[in-house]
């Protein structure tokens, strides 16, 4: 019988789907601070975040299969979501940023628990979260 693999300790990757990936890659290099990794024009935009990847796909372009990977066809339609770990005391330096490079701030607010979210949209509609890590009960 084969063993049972480890539980993942980490998400290796996430993906978001826009139609405008420059306007969407300039969000997250410019007002987030990622940097890009490596582009395919009209079709995706991967960018570093530390240990992992934000994967940016026009979901048009990744609906089917490559013919140059054994990738599997994917896609979303619609606004998705990301959560970006802030360090303790950082959601306040986080809020000014965003309000100085005028991106709307939809909520900011303290979860029953004690930990802070800040919500905001990145051109392509999708909800970005900036979140203290104790909000799912992990240390800082």
């Amino acid at each position: 019988m084969t063993p049972k693999p480890h539980v993942p300790r980490f998400v290796l990757e996430t993906a978001l789907y826009a139609s405008d990936l420059d306007a969407a890659a300039d969000f997250y290099k410019n007002t987030v601070g990622l940097q890009e990794d490596s582009r395919v024009p009209g079709r995706h935009v991967f960018l570093r975040c530390e240990t992992s990847m934000v994967l940016l796909f026009n979901p048009a372009a990744t609906d089917k299969a490559s013919g140059k990977l054994p990738v599997p066809p994917h896609g979303a339609i619609g606004q998705g979501h990301i959560c970006f770990r802030a360090e303790p005391g950082e959601l306040g330096a986080w809020a000014a940023h965003l309000a100085n490079t005028n991106i709307e701030i939809e909520a900011d607010f303290h979860w029953p628990g004690g930990a802070r979210s800040i919500y905001v949209r990145d051109p392509a509609g999708n909800s970005v979260e900036f979140a203290e890590a104790k909000l799912w009960g992990f240390d800082a």
